[in-house]
């Protein structure tokens, strides 16, 4: 059996009457999925922040990026992938389009999540003045709504 199928199981034994009723089982794929990938992201954030990272700066010589802008480009390529394999094998696995223009969908809209990240981050750590990780999930939680309208109507689309 492959990963994919045990996965879809063990999401299934979770999709029990009252939440069948008012939710397509695509929809709580997603969110099952989406939302192990956001937390696993949350869990890198925080490993990176302070045991890679350390808090500091990171100078690469011609620039300098802040040390929550610098885990964010570290963990998102983590995410990126296993996000993408999550959506195409396990939510939205029913899509007939080609893996490649998928991952050419995903990449786009993926682009955009991370531009409401930076935003986001740059708004709630610099401006607002709030801890870098809380600041990571208030972001990413606030990308989720565009995410899932991305991925159902655009990525994955039917």
């Amino acid at each position: 059996m492959k990963l994919a199928e045990l996965i879809t199981r063990f999401i299934d034994f979770f999709y029990i009457k009252p939440i069948s009723k008012f939710m397509p089982r695509d929809t709580f794929h997603y969110g099952v999925c989406g939302g192990g990938n956001l937390v696993l992201n949350w869990v890198l954030y925080f490993l990176v922040f302070h045991f890679v990272v350390r808090q500091q700066i990171v100078d690469l010589g011609f620039v300098a990026i802040s040390a929550h802008i610098a885990t964010m480009l570290i963990t998102f390529p983590i995410t990126f992938f296993t996000g993408f394999w999550l959506q195409k094998n396990v939510s939205f696995s029913d899509s007939p389009l080609p893996t490649g223009t998928k991952l050419f969908r995903y990449a786009l809209t993926v682009a955009g999540s991370l531009v409401l990240n930076y935003v986001g981050l740059k708004f709630f750590v610099e401006w607002c003045h709030i801890y870098p990780t809380p600041s990571q999930i208030i972001t990413s939680l606030i990308s989720v709504v565009y995410s899932y309208f991305a991925q159902r109507y655009y990525t994955f689309k039917k």
